[in-house]
């Protein structure tokens, strides 16, 4: 495709012709092809039908702890899943809440929970305040932002450099106004554009200085584990570096296995510092009386460790990467040398193309 800047009006004109009747071909086709973001194919989802068979029996049913995993109990996960999650996400066990299949929901509940109750070292719930403000990187995850919308929490956005949110931007915002309350972050091959954060990033994020001395960094690690080559993007431990810069309740760290077993039956997780994690499961108490057990079992039993859920995504890369590189490679040759448009090459991300 010719450049922008060449050609004259009637070679433009050519060259629409044609291009329209390459898409009025492809309509013709009748295809049936489902665009859902971040589906995963049915050969994905195949990888983890061994999963429903490893409590075929009465054996293995109860926990670590001796909890029925079929009744009752177990508020915030069965032992065993919290070790294996603390190894996903480099905290320790008693940092770790498991909860339901959606991450998603342990993030609405977080935060419709901190506007009727604040949160660990709140003075008032936030909820009560004039005014609550987050601060949203750009481009980022609509569902983070449309979890603000109908509390009314106004959403303050904030540019995506190539290696984090705009941290100037960021540190000037939250050293000025004691309203903004939280930031979203999705720290590892971001939505739209693979970003990873920095260690910079995640250093300036846990030491800067904030009005709010309730603030809490909201961070959406979902695509944790989800690498396409062997040369995968390092992120730095958030929940260390707060630590570590003497901030130790400001992050609440949450994933889930979505993309890595089914999306519709998976397990979510929420880590933060134990102030954090205790100030939640006395809420957490009043309204559940414990997740679905026999799922986390499933999940420990078929994964076995972090060795097992990194031997499993390979499986998932090896069903992606050859579609990831068909669209680069159809990017590279119908945009490319006329510099249409740009584009980013992750080293990993979201598990459906």
């Amino acid at each position: 495709m010719r450049e922008l800047n060449t050609g004259s009006e009637t070679e433009w004109e050519e060259q629409y012709e044609a291009l329209q009747a390459r898409y009025e071909a492809y309509k013709s086709r009748n295809l049936k092809l489902d665009m859902s973001r971040g589906k995963p194919c049915p050969e994905q989802l195949d990888l983890s039908m061994g999963m429903l068979d490893v409590l075929s029996s009465r054996e293995g049913l109860t926990s670590a702890d001796g909890t029925d995993i079929r009744n009752y109990g177990g508020l915030d996960g069965i032992p065993e899943a919290k070790a294996l999650f603390a190894q996903v996400l480099g905290v320790d066990p008693r940092e770790i809440i498991v909860g339901g299949n959606a991450s998603l929901t342990m993030m609405h509940d977080a935060l419709s929970r901190a506007m009727l109750h604040g949160v660990y070292g709140s003075d008032i719930p936030w909820g009560k305040l004039p005014a609550v403000k987050f601060l949203c990187p750009v481009p980022g995850y609509d569902r983070h932002f449309a979890i603000c919308e109908p509390l009314h929490i106004e959403m303050i956005p904030v540019e995506m450099l190539e290696d984090g949110p705009d941290m100037d931007q960021v540190e000037r915002l939250v050293r000025e106004d004691e309203s903004i309350k939280g930031i979203w972050c999705v720290p590892k091959y971001s939505n739209p554009d693979g970003v990873t954060y920095s260690d910079e990033v995640v250093d300036r994020l846990a030491a800067m200085p904030t009005k709010a001395k309730d603030f809490r960094i909201f961070w959406d690690d979902a695509y944790t584990v989800h690498h396409l080559t062997s040369h995968p993007d390092r992120l730095k431990n958030m929940l260390e570096a707060c630590k570590a810069a003497g901030n130790p309740d400001r992050v609440y760290i949450f994933a889930s296995t979505s993309k890595i077993s089914f999306p519709g039956a998976g397990v979510a997780v929420m880590a933060g510092s134990e102030n954090n994690l205790g100030f939640i499961r006395k809420r957490l108490a009043v309204q559940s009386i414990g997740p679905d057990k026999i799922n986390q079992s499933r999940h420990v039993r078929f994964f076995g460790d972090l060795d097992g859920i990194r031997a499993h995504m390979e499986k998932h890369a090896a069903i992606l990467k050859p579609k990831f590189d068909a669209v680069l490679e159809l990017f590279e040759a119908e945009l490319g040398e006329g510099k249409w448009a740009s584009w980013s090459r992750p080293n990993g991300g979201i598990s459906s193309v």
